[in-house]
């Protein structure tokens, strides 16, 4: 197919410094969970981007200097000489099919607790240091002499990043976590020298970073400088007018002005709380203000909105970079004019939980991330049809929807048998739920994928017996059957029951995505810590009901600090009126009655409440599975080869661990068994003498 002439604009070559990117895709500096540790799996992910058509690529953060690192965070780092082969690796993958490769170098002062490195953390200003775990350190003032090293080690960087073969460098004064946005914002310059006290003082030490790196780089590597929109903190810091008032004063000075909103919550905040283009005011106008580039970003999924971005002059790239995991090959799809064909990202965050919890990251629309390299997946291309024929999948939730279009990529003939009247499974549910519509994807995409193959039959209104599924002779069957709520209160808190009275109403989140709500005083209790807890409670205001959220965890959602929207959920609830209570868990349930108790002394109080919602823990809908299983020997009689449960069925997780499930499934059927060996490659560290 042709490209759509709408989206010419979109292909326009455009130069950076001394360097042209061939469109105006650019995949922004993102995290990925492999950093130093992983160095050939983040290459290949990056190098598969190239494939997919984007402009510009960049690495994710990458630490300049050891006397700044952020562990347990695990990032690149660019700390010596040694350091410069895998980061060459990363650059020659990023440039094998045209696009240009960046490196962000980032000395994260003020965020920098220098864990692993024991050194004292310098900064513009002496202050505690600023992290996710709140680590007791300081970090002291740095003096004339500090900012001279400092600029020293910057011009070092660059020489390694143009040695490892880099079109661009990036510097990184954004999210609060770069020494430049450190010097910018009045929060933590305090200074009363040449580098403090007036906008134009306070923008020295930038404007002596990049003079430096003109004079060693600037003649064969574009710069440009990654700055926060708004610190979002009002008057005590960099906010936008200010931000304005600094690059009007430096117009020229970057190649590029690379413009993200805020804290990294701000910038990416999920899709129940952030629209698509959400930064556009706070980019809108800065073009006109300086004759370089501007990149900003929205979590962009539309190439509609793409175009309009650059047409009614907001940005001059797209920036992308959730949106470039969930799909590598969006650049591509859009000049091949196959824009139904696009995996759009959810905005889930699922992958920013990888960097957050220091493991490779995910995605649920993408399940081949960041396993490019590590087991040989390709988002595009699937493995080549075993010796066999046909599956059955039972189940057409997450898991077996993409578990139906994996194989039937491979060749093989799929029957997909759903008990219900329509797929999806959770993903349809949930995505009804209050700001989680976007996850609806999940289901739209392979929906409409599995509608363009011809050698899958989707079978509705099928809720099969065992005897039905050996009956039927299928190969292979997969079993994906999703999970259900758990109504007795097992989860982490409680691993028994929890003592109830049968004269109160008991509700679970299965009751409540039925439509079945409970009204008046209602006591919610949340010991499944993700997004589960807050968005009923949420739903229950809406429907009038007076909601007290407990939950024995120290923060509403916790487990939603990875994603980014914990703050965001308890403001949220705490706005619409919920009683929020903290570590305390339900005791036992009376006829009128819920007595709680404090998780660290046990004393108990009582809450009166008309109904209970229960958000705990799931249990595997496996029943067939369990008697299949005790039937195995029947199995060939009936021409079965494998039977397999995958998916929340096997052990309920995120949406993401399911289609990670169903995408795992398709690509090992028929494939060699492999024994005890790692289904995975990994990097081995190197002995040294």
């Amino acid at each position: 197919m042709a490209r759509d002439p709408r989206y010419d604009i979109l292909f326009e070559p455009v130069k950076i410094g001394p360097v042209t990117a061939k469109n105006r895709f650019y995949q922004v500096p993102h995290c990925n969970g492999g950093g130093y540790r992983d160095p050939s799996a983040a290459a290949e992910m990056r190098g598969v981007k190239s494939q997919g058509g984007w402009g510009v690529i960049f690495t994710e953060q990458c630490e300049m200097h050891h006397s700044s690192e952020i562990t347990p965070f695990i990032e690149l780092r660019l700390w010596e000489d040694q350091d410069i082969p895998q980061l060459a690796k990363m650059a020659d993958r990023m440039k094998e099919h045209g696009a240009l490769a960046g490196i962000q170098l980032a000395y994260s002062g003020i965020n920098g607790p220098n864990l692993y490195t024991r050194e004292v953390p310098l900064a513009p200003t002496a202050m505690p240091i600023r992290t996710f775990t709140n680590d007791p350190v300081n970090a002291r003032s740095m003096n004339k002499q500090d900012i001279k090293n400092l600029r020293r080690w910057f011009v070092n960087a660059f020489k390694r990043s143009k040695t490892a073969g880099f079109d661009l460098v990036c510097l990184y004064g954004a999210h609060g976590f770069g020494i430049f946005q450190h010097f910018l914002s009045t929060a933590t310059n305090h200074r009363s020298d040449e580098y403090g006290g007036s906008l134009e003082n306070r923008s020295r030490f930038v404007r002596e970073v990049i003079s430096d790196a003109r004079d060693e780089i600037g003649d064969s590597m574009g710069i440009t400088l990654r700055l926060s929109l708004d610190e979002m903190i009002g008057d005590l810091g960099f906010a936008n007018s200010e931000v304005r008032d600094f690059i009007e004063m430096h117009k020229d000075l970057p190649d590029l002005w690379d413009l993200a909103h805020g804290a990294w919550e701000d910038c990416s905040g999920p899709s129940r709380f952030k629209e698509e283009a959400a930064q556009q005011e706070l980019v809108q106008g800065i073009k006109s203000l300086t004759n370089k580039p501007v990149v900003g970003v929205g979590r962009f999924t539309s190439p509609d909105v793409m175009v309009k971005q650059v047409k009614s002059g907001v940005l001059d790239f797209i920036g992308c970079a959730r949106p470039s995991i969930a799909d590598p090959f969006l650049p591509k799809k859009v000049e091949e004019g196959r824009i139904e064909d696009i995996r759009e990202c959810i905005g889930c965050n699922i992958c920013i939980t990888g960097d957050m919890t220091m493991s490779i990251s995910r995605c649920t629309q993408n399940p081949t991330f960041m396993e490019e390299w590590r087991k040989g997946w390709h988002p595009e291309q699937m493995n080549k049809q075993g010796s066999s024929q046909n599956v059955l999948i039972v189940g057409a939730g997450p898991a077996g929807l993409e578990a139906a279009l994996a194989l039937s990529k491979r060749g093989y003939d799929v029957a997909l048998a759903e008990s219900g009247t329509e797929v999806g499974g959770r993903v349809t549910l949930e995505s009804q739920l209050p700001g989680l519509s976007a996850w609806g994807r999940v289901k739209d995409y392979r929906e409409y994928q599995i509608s363009q193959q011809n050698n899958v039959q989707t079978y509705f209104d099928s809720r099969l017996s065992a005897d039905e599924i050996l009956e039927f002779g299928f190969e292979h069957v997969a079993l994906t059957t999703g999970s259900t709520w758990r109504r007795d209160g097992v989860a982490r808190y409680h691993v028994k029951p929890i003592p109830m009275h049968q004269a109160m109403p008991i509700y679970t989140p299965d009751d409540l995505m039925a439509g079945n709500l409970p009204s008046g005083n209602v006591v919610l209790y949340d010991d499944d810590h993700y997004y589960m807890g807050g968005v009923l409670a949420e739903l229950l205001v809406q429907h009038g009901a007076k909601v007290t959220l407990v939950t024995p965890a120290a923060y509403v959602s916790e487990w939603s600090i990875n994603t980014l929207e914990q703050a965001e959920i308890h403001k949220r609830l705490a706005g619409m009126g919920v009683n929020i209570v903290l570590n305390r868990a339900v005791a036992s349930i009376e006829d009128s009655v819920v007595q709680t108790e404090c998780t660290f002394t046990s004393i108990q109080s009582p809450l009166s409440c008309d109904a209970v919602v229960l958000v705990t823990a799931r249990v595997p809908v496996d029943d067939v599975w369990r008697e299949l299983e005790a039937r195995a020997n029947e199995w060939s009689d009936n021409g079965i080869k494998t039977i397999k449960v995958l998916g929340d069925a096997e052990a309920p997780g995120p949406i993401a661990w399911a289609t990670y499930a169903g995408h795992r499934y398709a690509r090992e059927l028929d494939m060699p068994d492999m024994g005890d060996a790692l289904p995975f490659r990994r990097e081995i560290t190197a002995l040294q003498n």
